[in-house]
């Protein structure tokens, strides 16, 4: 995701909280066609390194897709989609440039 420039990139550890992942991927791209091209590239990197049954939701529309990949389970977003469902704030995680003040 670091080659297609995916922003504000956080990884959220999910084990022993819930038996749907062991972890989420939350990121942002700066518009629908830069969320598309992520989502598009991270499913061939996927597909390159046999993990191409990975479910897809949102890819017509990218605001958000969503990338089902067993183990781990990808959001990509355009940041105001990110902002108004705050995924992070759900699973208690601070989002970038949202940090709790020490």
């Amino acid at each position: 995701m670091d080659d297609d420039q995916a922003q504000d990139v956080v990884f959220i550890d999910l084990k022993g909280k819930s038996a749907m992942a062991d972890g989420l991927v939350v990121a942002s791209g700066r518009s629908h066609r830069h969320v598309g091209a992520i989502a598009d590239h991270l499913l061939r990197s996927l597909k390159d390194h046999g993990y191409g049954r990975a479910r897809v939701e949102g890819l017509p529309h990218c605001d958000w897709v969503l990338i089902d990949a067993g183990d781990v389970i990808v959001h990509v977003f355009r940041p105001e989609v990110r902002a108004f469902y705050n995924i992070e704030k759900i699973w208690s995680v601070d989002s970038p440039g949202h940090r709790t003040p020490a």
